[in-house]
């Protein structure tokens, strides 16, 4: 079951944010968890929601980005700039995009293309949100833990949608919190978000598929329940393999022109896709990311 409704999930775990993207609080007798960053222009709807659920921000100890993509770490400087002592937790090679100006200008940009893109241009101009070069961190790897006192994260690492992806996964309560490294589940679709290596991305749900999973707590369109949670990973898999050959028929069929191939599956993707939360412009170039990755490995 897929719900995208912000509220509890279970004890001490609150879904927060809004259809398009989300973060979630986990809470611990040492303080709270935010998990994920998400888009910058959330941030209204998440400080609304935590004065209706009571939910302390002076007791989140902890943030985890689980790749450091725009769409990913959009409220994370409001936090920590809100409440200094939040200890942020990211993988090495997201720290080390995170220190790079332009990825940063990036990040900025694409916030703002962003809150174009859904309507809300402008909702933050009392905030302090833009990523600057104040924010350090916690490196995280394969086999390392963020521990709650009562509730334990064990990270893996899972490349391929991003070079500097991490899962979390909570194994009590069953829940896995893999960012898009799971897939994005966009109404009764399954779309396998693989941007940088189609190889890796593969590779890395078939690491998650092994794990028994109950709630898979994604970052866009909220989190899935039940069986249809078990099998995510598996699903996604086999939609990895049904776009990977759909993409490489494209990209013969328009002559290995790379930039031709990237729009004409943007074009197909908003045919699928019509409102989806990324501006077409971005996506573009995401799919011109894979549509590289295709032509080097064909």
């Amino acid at each position: 079951m897929r719900i995208r409704k912000a509220g509890k999930i279970t004890e001490h775990l609150w879904y927060l944010g809004r259809e398009e993207a989300g973060v979630y609080i986990l809470e611990g007798k040492h303080g709270s968890v935010m998990i994920n960053g998400a888009m910058s222009f959330i941030l209204p709807d998440v400080l609304q929601q935590m004065r209706e659920y009571g939910i302390e921000a002076s007791k989140i100890r902890k943030i985890l980005i689980l790749h450091s993509h725009f769409d990913h770490v959009g409220i994370v400087p409001y936090f920590t700039r809100n409440y200094p002592g939040i200890d942020v937790y990211a993988s090495a090679p997201a720290w080390k995009i995170l220190a790079m100006p332009k990825a940063v200008e990036v990040i900025n940009s694409f916030s703002r293309l962003s809150e174009r893109q859904v309507g809300v241009e402008g909702i933050l101009n009392s905030y302090d949100m833009e990523w600057r070069d104040d924010i350090t961190g916690i490196i995280l790897a394969e086999g390392d833990s963020i521990d709650l006192g009562d509730v334990t994260l064990s990270i893996l690492e899972t490349p391929g949608h991003s070079n500097c992806s991490l899962t979390a996964f909570e194994p009590e309560r069953r829940t896995l919190f893999a960012s898009d490294a799971a897939g994005v589940a966009y109404q009764n679709f399954c779309f396998p978000s693989m941007n940088t290596n189609i190889t890796q991305y593969l590779e890395s749900l078939e690491k998650l598929k092994l794990l028994p999973v109950s709630y898979l707590c994604a970052d866009h369109y909220g989190y899935i329940t039940g069986d249809e949670a078990a099998r995510f990973a598996a699903m996604t898999i086999e939609e990895g393999h049904k776009w990977k050959a759909n993409m490489e028929d494209l990209y013969r069929s328009c002559g290995g022109d790379i930039d031709a191939t990237a729009k004409a599956i943007t074009d197909h993707f908003y045919r699928q896709m019509p409102d989806y939360f990324i501006t077409r412009e971005i996506l573009e170039g995401v799919f011109r990311q894979m549509i590289k990755f295709i032509s080097k490995n064909l």
